[in-house]
């Protein structure tokens, strides 16, 4: 298990999967699914496929940081015995025509990524992409939206606020963990959350709830200046641009000099940072458009959860639930 802590133990994950396939009647049958296989807690999606009863899973891998292939196929391979479904999984490390064309929903995972119009062209008419994350966090690198609408490929988000689902919740516990780590103890804290976007009001009812004094604003210059915060998060929604701009930096340089920065969502300039001597937690370069801290951080719950729910919103488009059906429908977000 790669020394994972003991909350990822493989008949715990079983059980949990087992859970979020039942909360979400989630039901894969003699359908065909491209997904990934990978470690930690990223190891349950082709397994959460299978137990679904897909009729196939293959699932791709590679060599990262977090993993070597060998490792990925050891865990996979574990995970998948205990269930006993591990005939149903064929772990692959290239994508191909051959294999691409069969699938009838496809993840926007990671090693999957990215999906392109090379990858586009071998996919069958009625395949649908799972984006597995909501359709507002859409990151253009990801998938080349506008040559699946030219085509018809179905790209669809889930509803990762469905009350089967509900990832939204552990929000504030991933913000807790980032604060715990950089020695900020939450509660009696001053906190200015900056957040524009769906995020807020979780995080903020958690921090709250844990005897921080929260302080919400879409923008920097919304803010109180006379507050001594201990912590800034920023928990923007990505663009172009890093979201604190060069004049937001250097006001907090100059106003809350002992304030920690704390990289949530949203790209902030670390170099930027160091020149103005703010400190900032990770200190560390995140990759464009994606969290300064996994969900898998805090535990193997919320991806579990995620997954189970992104395949779901896959699987409500292929079997064609109608409208009114608002028990499925509601699984699925527009892209």
């Amino acid at each position: 298990m790669n020394n994972l802590p003991v909350g990822f133990n493989h008949k715990r994950l079983l059980r949990l999967i087992k859970d979020a396939i039942d909360r979400c009647n989630l039901d894969l049958s003699d359908q065909i699914i491209f997904t990934e296989a990978a470690t930690g807690a990223y190891v349950v999606t082709p397994i959460i496929a299978a137990l679904a009863g897909a009729k196939k899973v293959y699932a791709i891998t590679k060599d990262t940081p977090y993993g070597t292939i060998k490792q990925v196929i050891n865990e996979t391979e574990s995970l998948a015995n205990l269930a006993g479904i591990s005939s149903n999984i064929e772990i692959i490390t290239e994508k191909t025509s051959d294999i691409v064309s069969k699938a009838d929903l496809i993840t926007n995972s990671g090693h999957v990524r990215p999906i392109n119009k090379e990858m586009i062209n071998w996919m069958k008419p009625s395949v649908v992409i799972s984006l597995m994350y909501e359709s507002w966090e859409f990151r253009e690198e990801d998938i080349d939206l506008d040559y699946c609408r030219k085509t018809g490929i179905k790209v669809i988000g889930v509803n990762e606020k469905h009350p089967s689902i509900d990832v939204f919740s552990f929000l504030g516990i991933m913000a807790i963990k980032q604060l715990l780590d950089a020695g900020v103890a939450v509660y009696g804290s001053k906190i200015l959350l900056l957040c524009d976007n769906h995020f807020s009001e979780f995080i903020q009812k958690t921090l709250s709830q844990n005897g921080a004094e929260v302080y919400c604003h879409k923008q920097l210059k919304e803010a109180e200046m006379q507050i001594n915060y201990d912590a800034i998060i920023a928990a923007l929604k990505p663009q172009k641009n890093p979201v604190l701009s060069e004049v937001d930096l250097r006001i907090i340089a100059q106003n809350f000099s002992d304030c920690v920065i704390f990289q949530f969502w949203g790209d902030i300039d670390l170099y930027l940072c160091h020149q103005l001597n703010i400190l900032i937690y990770p200190d560390k370069t995140i990759k464009k458009g994606h969290m300064g801290i996994l969900p898998s951080e805090i535990g193997p719950e919320a991806i579990i959860r995620l997954q189970t729910g992104g395949l779901k919103s896959g699987s409500v488009v292929i079997k064609k639930y109608d409208i009114i059906d608002r028990k499925n429908i509601d699984y699925i977000q527009i892209v």
